[in-house]
């Protein structure tokens, strides 16, 4: 029986959508930055803080300040402390209205009719993770037992362990046990190394970062989440 285990940010919702509101509302005087590359800094120097502030060695709001300030430098663009939190405030109240994109939703329907397992891994703190898996809605699909988040583990992707720890408690085969993730390095990487399938979210059209870990399917403008688990399922859908 094939499983399938979903990351959250940017996998099954659009998170550039909220940070795009964000934007508009407290620096559309900067409207020349192309946003997406704004964004995808933002992300990768958020990852590079990632462990600093899972340990508590580094606040979340300075985290925050981090992230977004040293995004917008890269575009030679200096913002104060106070501006990167009132944009983080805002942020973070658009995430409150996201939504499951339609082929994710098509993709879990699928399984939910097939009954194969679903769960979901996740990096960041438990009360902000658990309250989008709430305003998913994916309580329809998943059970709160196999949502794991690192906050509530102490142990984050791409650390095998939490990838091992939810085989464990689902009693997974990892032999068709799938990971969906948008970040190579927590989720392609992270799924392989615990001998998991990858299939890469790459809506960004992102290169790969390694050569020598691939992930097994990939999500791009020519393929959606839900045609390949049910290609997966069927057999019948040769791997893009």
């Amino acid at each position: 029986m094939y499983s399938f285990l979903f990351d959250i940010d940017d996998t099954v919702y659009d998170q550039l959508s909220p940070f795009a509101q964000a934007f508009e509302k407290h620096f559309s005087q900067y409207a020349s930055i192309p946003l997406k590359d704004l964004y995808l800094y933002s992300r990768k120097f958020s990852d590079e803080v990632f462990e600093l502030s899972e340990s508590g060695k580094m606040g979340r709001r300075e985290m925050h300040i981090y992230r977004i300030t040293k995004a917008f430098q890269v575009f030679d663009i200096q913002i104060t402390p106070e501006e990167a939190l009132s944009f983080q405030y805002d942020y973070e109240t658009f995430q409150k209205n996201i939504q499951l994109l339609p082929d994710v939703i098509q993709a879990l329907n699928y399984c939910k009719t097939h009954r194969l397992p679903l769960g979901v891994i996740t990096n960041g703190p438990r009360d902000h993770q658990r309250n989008k898996v709430k305003q998913l809605g994916l309580e329809r699909w998943v059970l709160p037992e196999h949502v794991f988040i690192s906050g509530e583990w102490g142990i984050a992707k791409p650390d095998q362990r939490i990838f091992l720890h939810a085989q464990n408690a689902m009693n997974l085969d990892s032999e068709t046990t799938y990971y969906v993730g948008d970040s190579y390095a927590n989720d392609v990487i992270g799924a392989k190394q615990a001998g998991w399938k990858a299939i890469w979210v790459n809506r960004r059209g992102l290169a790969p970062l390694s050569a020598d870990v691939r992930p097994d399917y990939v999500v791009d403008e020519q393929h959606s989440i839900a045609e390949i688990v049910s290609g997966i399922c069927e057999q019948g859908q040769e791997k893009p």
